[in-house]
C-alpha cells in the first residue's frame, strides 16, 4: 500500500482516487487547481463541424453553455471523452495521447473546408493546437470559457502529512499543478520531506517543472494517459 497525494482538480479527481482507493492505496486529495466557468463565457458554434476538447474542464464548461450534443467531440485522451460522453455528446472521439495526436486525429477525420472548429479551452493552454491546425488549412475558433487558479497553499492536513514523512507518491498532471506544486514546497520550506516521495508524471513536460525539486524517484509515464500513471504506481 503506498500513501498517495493526488494534486488534480477536485471533479477530476475523484474518479482516480477511485481507482487507487480499490488497489488498496490510502488515498489524500490536495486540488491545486480550482476550476470555474468565467463571467463573460460565450461559445460561438456557427457553422462548426467539431468540439476539440483537451480537458475534461473543457467538456463540462461547454455542457453548461449549450445543450447541443450532436457536433463531433474530438478529445485529447480517454478520460476528457468520457467526461464527453457522460455529459451527453453522441459523437465522441478520443486521441489516447496528447495535443500532437489531437492534433492528428482531427486532420484524419475533419475537412478544412467543411466548417471551423471550436477549440474549448481555459485561460492556460499546452501545446499549440490552433496554429497546428491553422497550418494544416482549418479555421480554429479557441472559445476561453473557463480558469483554473493556482493554490497558493497546502491544506492544513496536507502539510502536516508531508512534513511527517506521511506521503510516498505525489501524482501530478499537468505542468502548471506540477509549477503550483513545486512553488509552495519551496515556499512552506518542505524540500527536504520530499526525499522520501516519487513525483509520478502524466508526460516529460510535467516532470520538468519539478526539476528542481528533491525526491525519491522523479517517474514519467509511458504515455499521457491516466491509465499509465496507474501502471507506474502498480
Amino acid at each position: 500500500m503506498a500513501r498517495i497525494l493526488i494534486t488534480r482538480p477536485e471533479e477530476d479527481a475523484a474518479s482516480f482516487a477511485e481507482i487507487l482507493t480499490g488497489l488498496g492505496h490510502d488515498v489524500r486529495l490536495e486540488p491545486l487547481l480550482s476550476v470555474r466557468l468565467r463571467e463573460d463565457a460565450e461559445l460561438d458554434m456557427a457553422g462548426a463541424q467539431a468540439l476539440l476538447f483537451t480537458s475534461a474542464n473543457g467538456v463540462r464548461a461547454a455542457a453548461r453553455l449549450t445543450g447541443e450534443r450532436g457536433l463531433p467531440a474530438l478529445c485529447v485522451g480517454d478520460a476528457t471523452a468520457r467526461a464527453a460522453r457522460d455529459a451527453g455528446f453522441t459523437k465522441v472521439e478520443s486521441a489516447s495521447g496528447d495535443v500532437r495526436g489531437l492534433a492528428a486525429l482531427i486532420r484524419g477525420t475533419c475537412r478544412p473546408d467543411a466548417g471551423p472548429l471550436v477549440h474549448v479551452a481555459g485561460t492556460f493552454q499546452t501545446g499549440d493546437l490552433a496554429g497546428d491546425l491553422t497550418a494544416s488549412g482549418f479555421a480554429v475558433k479557441r472559445a476561453v470559457v473557463y480558469e483554473a487558479a493556482a493554490a497558493e497553499r497546502f491544506s492544513d492536513e496536507t502539510q502536516a502529512a508531508l512534513t511527517a514523512r506521511r506521503i510516498d507518491v505525489v501524482t501530478l498532471f499537468s505542468p502548471r499543478t506540477a509549477r503550483t506544486f513545486a512553488r509552495i514546497v519551496q515556499q512552506a520550506g518542505l524540500e527536504s520531506m520530499l526525499d522520501t516521495v516519487d513525483l509520478l508524471c502524466l508526460s516529460a513536460a510535467v516532470a520538468e517543472a519539478l526539476d528542481a525539486l528533491p525526491r525519491r524517484r522523479l517517474l514519467v509515464a509511458a504515455e499521457p494517459t491516466q491509465t499509465a500513471l496507474i501502471d507506474l504506481i502498480r
